[in-house]
């Protein structure tokens, strides 16, 4: 996909209407060809000789110019919306600095100090520490026309906001460090985190905002989807959700953040299998959820739909878990297609596990686009759920051709992936399955299931990552033909009763 492609793509079919007319009202000739370069690169894939499809004759220089100034127009589209729609309180905050110093500059010394104040009672507020230091700047070079106030009190001002924003930079240090260890296929995760705690002199302790322990427990939810070591960060996780508790009086304030942390917890419980307080948390979800007129209500709808069927599925109310999926409103949430893949993909996995393969395998066929196009959107892990599921699929419904082929273009495609990030376990789990498809009527059962617990399973029950044991459980209901989904519970909840083995 080229450059343009890319960037018309995150446009929706509004923007697009709206860069249709933003581009008539900017042309100025009528035989300009930016709109028409839009519209193909727009609808169609073929992208060769467009200079001939515009232009009726081979003219590489005009169509290079007119794909600059067409790439031009989309970047000041973009932004020029942005700033139109922006309305957070960081922008809010910047425009009564702005103001304040254009009164400043007038001499409206009087007007300027009252909305200065303004801004900075603002960015208090939302530890915008930042934003702060351009506004204890101003202050500080207008001290001698403030009669309310001492050059040495907004010194000492400026100073103490200059340790917290060297605190929350050392935590963007910290982020970046873990993303770099995990782009690096590092898997001793929590040791990493640790060390790059200490490593940015960061403490989980009061002094940190509540933004600050957001991100931790931001890149501490990345780094375990990605290691799907959940059991070693839980009490990290439990530290950290201990502070912002003891910030009960911010968390309105901090709504969104709020929100978003409670997700993050109840996920890490669920995938350490404790479901009841994993349902705890997301309680305390909706409840935040439904707060100042239910502003987050439908950006975290499919979050915490997604997380509570998870639950109730692997708590044994399967029909509980379906039904939500079955009638959610996906066209409603086109903006989050993370989780609405998330959904789709889960509802395909529980129809597997409840024996309707066909309805499943439907499902899963509409699911249309390239694997490139999903990783793009939902992650390399989502695409590699999606093409094992379709393997396990096809052998469920005996189709032969489709699993060899299938199989060997998993192989081709992930390979490589799986082993540099020591992924093994994918690839021995695959070679079991198609063993055991191919070769079912030679195998001898109580030899292939020791077989396949030595394969698969690294660590003990309770602390195996809940989805690795479903693929298990798939595993030994088809070698001792037992029901899947109640041989999936079986092997979920044996690690809460019986740790010694599965």
């Amino acid at each position: 996909m080229n450059p343009l492609s890319s960037i018309i793509a995150t446009l929706s079919i509004e923007e697009k209407k709206s860069f249709i007319n933003y581009l008539k009202h900017k042309n100025k000739r009528n035989d300009t060809k930016n709109i028409q370069l839009f519209k193909i690169l727009d609808t169609s894939s073929n992208h060769k000789d467009l200079d001939v499809k515009i232009y009726g004759k081979s003219a590489k220089g005009a169509y290079h110019a007119l794909c600059k100034r067409l790439h031009d127009s989309l970047i000041d589209f973009i932004a020029t919306k942005s700033f139109e729609t922006e309305t957070s309180e960081e922008m809010e905050i910047f425009k009564l600095l702005l103001a304040s110093r254009i009164f400043f500059e007038q001499k409206q010394y009087k007007i300027a100090l009252k909305t200065i104040k303004k801004a900075e009672l603002k960015a208090k507020t939302f530890d915008l520490f930042s934003v702060l230091h351009e506004i204890h700047y101003t202050k500080i070079q207008y001290a001698h026309v403030d009669p309310n106030t001492t050059l040495v009190s907004l010194i000492q001002d400026f100073k103490r906001n200059q340790t917290l924003l060297q605190q929350e930079e050392n935590l963007n240090l910290f982020y970046a460090n873990i993303q770099n260890e995990l782009s690096q296929n590092s898997n001793n995760i929590s040791l990493i985190i640790k060390n790059s705690l200490n490593q940015f002199d960061i403490s989980v302790t009061n002094d940190l905002t509540f933004r600050s322990l957001f991100k931790i427990l931001d890149i501490t939810n990345r780094a375990a989807n990605v290691t799907r070591n959940f059991y070693s960060l839980l009490s990290f996780v439990e530290k950290t959700y201990k502070q912002i508790e003891s910030k009960e009086q911010l968390t309105d304030k901090h709504l969104f953040y709020h929100i978003q942390i409670l997700y993050y917890v109840a996920n890490s419980y669920f995938r350490n299998k404790n479901f009841t307080t994993s349902y705890k948390y997301l309680k305390q979800m909706e409840v935040q959820m439904l707060k100042q007129k239910k502003k987050y209500y439908k950006r975290f709808l499919p979050q915490l739909t997604l997380l509570r069927v998870l639950n109730d599925n692997y708590t044994g109310k399967a029909k509980e878990a379906i039904l939500p999926l079955e009638n959610f409103n996906y066209k409603l949430f086109k903006d989050q297609t993370t989780y609405i893949l998330d959904l789709k993909l889960t509802l395909i996995v529980f129809y597997f596990q409840q024996s309707c393969s066909k309805e499943a395998l439907r499902l899963l066929n509409e699911l249309h686009h390239s694997d490139v196009w999903y990783t793009e959107k939902a992650g390399i892990i989502w695409v590699i759920k999606k093409n094992l599921t379709e393997i396990l699929l096809h052998i469920e419904l005996d189709h032969l051709d489709l699993v060899t082929s299938r199989m060997k273009s998993f192989r081709k495609k992930h390979r490589s992936y799986l082993i540099n990030n020591n992924e093994h376990r994918v690839l021995e789990f695959l070679s079991l399955a198609t063993s055991f498809y191919f070769n079912s009527h030679t195998i001898k059962t109580d030899e292939f299931i020791l077989k396949i617990e030595h394969s698969l399973i690294q660590n003990s029950p309770d602390q195996e990552d809940i989805f690795a044991m479903s693929f298990y459980a798939w595993l030994k209901a088809k070698v001792l033909q037992l029901d899947l989904y109640d041989t999936t519970l079986q092997v979920v909840h044996q690690s809460q009763e019986d740790s010694s083995s599965i």
